[in-house]
C-alpha cells in the first residue's frame, strides 16, 4: 500500500480527499498539513510516496512547496489537487504526475491512484532487474565544469556548497570558490555516500568540516565551519544532522 500526504488549508477538502483515497484500499494517508512549513518538516520525516497538494494555500503557494520537494534526494510524486485549472502547465513543468480539480470526483481520483501504482510497479521491476552493487564506492573527487574547463576538486576539501542567485557555489578549504550552472540537487546526488549532506534548501555541508553548532531561533541552528564561515541549518534537516554527528 502506498503512503500519501495531503497539503491543503481547507479542513473539509483534506477530510474529503482522505475519505476517497481510503476507499481505494490502495493508499494510506499518513499525514496532512495546511502550510508549507508544517508540510516540509513532516514529509521529510514520514517519507510519503505521493503528496496531494493544493496550489492556493492561505499564506503560501503549493507550487513553491513542489519546487522544494523536487530538490530533495528522493522526492515524492506530486499530485496537484486544486480548484484552479489555470496552473496546470506550471504544475506539469514541476513533474507533477497528475492534476485533479475540486470538487473531487471519486472516479477521477481512482484513475490517479492507478497511475501512481503502475509507475511504482514499473520502478520496482526495474530495480529488481538492475540490482545495485552491495558495496558503494565513495567518490574522492568531484568533477565540475567552470566556464570551458573541467576541474577535479577533492571532496574532503569541500567546506560547503550553496545556491546563490541561480548559481551553485562550491567553497573549498583552500580559499577557492567555484561558481557553476548545475543545480544544487545535482551535487547532492553526486555526493551521496560522502560526508557532504544537505542541511538547508540552499546548502550542503561537509560534516567533517563543522567545528561548532550554535542555536539560532525557532529550533534552527547555525554551523560554524573550520574557515569561520557560517551555514544555516533548517529544522527539516536538524534531526538527520544530529544523528550523523552523534548528538
Amino acid at each position: 500500500m502506498l503512503k500519501a500526504y495531503i497539503v491543503d488549508d481547507e479542513l473539509l477538502a483534506r477530510d474529503e480527499l482522505t475519505y476517497i483515497l481510503r476507499r481505494t484500499k490502495r493508499i494510506e494517508v499518513i499525514g496532512e498539513a495546511e502550510s508549507i512549513e508544517q508540510a516540509m518538516s513532516q514529509i521529510h520525516e514520514l517519507e510519503p510516496d505521493v503528496v496531494f497538494l493544493d496550489i492556493q494555500l492561505a499564506e503560501d503557494s503549493g507550487l513553491e512547496l513542489a519546487r522544494q520537494l523536487l530538490e530533495t534526494v528522493h522526492p515524492p510524486e506530486i499530485v496537484f489537487a486544486t480548484a484552479y485549472d489555470e496552473y496546470a502547465l506550471k504544475a506539469f513543468e514541476l513533474n507533477a504526475i497528475d492534476y485533479i480539480l475540486k470538487p473531487f470526483d471519486e472516479n477521477r481520483i481512482q484513475h490517479t491512484v492507478e497511475k501512481i501504482i503502475k509507475l511504482h510497479e514499473a520502478r520496482d521491476s526495474h530495480r529488481a532487474a538492475h540490482p545495485k552493487s552491495a558495496s558503494v564506492e565513495r567518490p574522492e573527487k568531484l568533477a565540475i565544469t567552470v566556464e570551458d574547463r573541467i576541474l577535479l576538486v577533492q571532496v574532503s576539501k569541500i567546506l560547503y556548497i550553496s545556491s546563490e542567485e541561480g548559481k551553485t557555489v562550491i567553497v573549498a578549504d583552500d580559499h577557492q570558490q567555484y561558481k557553476v550552472n548545475e543545480p544544487l540537487v545535482t551535487f547532492e546526488q553526486k555526493l551521496q555516500h560522502t560526508s557532504i549532506v544537505r542541511v538547508h534548501r540552499a546548502f550542503l555541508v561537509n560534516v567533517d568540516s563543522i567545528v561548532e553548532i550554535q542555536p539560532w531561533f525557532h529550533s534552527t541552528y547555525t554551523l560554524i565551519m573550520k574557515d569561520g564561515s557560517k551555514v544555516p541549518v533548517s529544522r527539516t534537516y536538524m534531526k538527520e544532522l544530529k544523528q550523523l554527528i552523534g548528538l
